[in-house]
């Protein structure tokens, strides 16, 4: 069997910004291994093979928001008050993970997707969140 990968994955260290990532929508992933094209990530969030969804990682460039395919979706875990899902994301543009280019923070993984800031518009005299689920 031949090698298909198009880049090299690898595990994040467990103290860079890089180990974990979170969903548009909020819920927070565990990253299993990654590369510049996608990721293997571990969550409490069922995501369906063939979807898309909106992924936020940090990168030495900052915080970016990755559009990306389920490529495959499984049942990892299974206990009597918790289930946890595996799933492969491809990446629909190159993010670069190499460990020398993915950035030190100060705050934990976590504390670094809270208060995600939309910029606020005037829609009918209400105010909007632009860009928020």
């Amino acid at each position: 069997m031949s090698e298909r990968r198009s880049a090299v994955r690898r595990i994040p260290a467990q103290e860079e910004p890089l180990c974990g990532a979170r969903l548009r929508a909020g819920r927070e992933l565990s990253i299993v291994d990654i590369s510049d094209t996608g990721a293997l990530v571990e969550g409490a969030a069922r995501l369906l093979p063939g979807t898309h969804v909106e992924v936020h990682v940090i990168t030495r460039e900052g915080r970016t928001l990755v559009r990306s395919r389920v490529t495959r979706a499984w049942v990892h875990a299974l206990t009597a008050d918790s289930l946890r899902y595996r799933a492969a994301l491809a990446f629909e543009r190159r993010v670069n993970t190499t460990a020398d280019r993915v950035g030190a923070t100060q705050i934990a993984p976590s504390e670094a997707f809270a208060g995600t800031v939309y910029p606020i518009q005037k829609v009918n005299g209400r105010s909007v969140e632009e860009g928020a689920c």
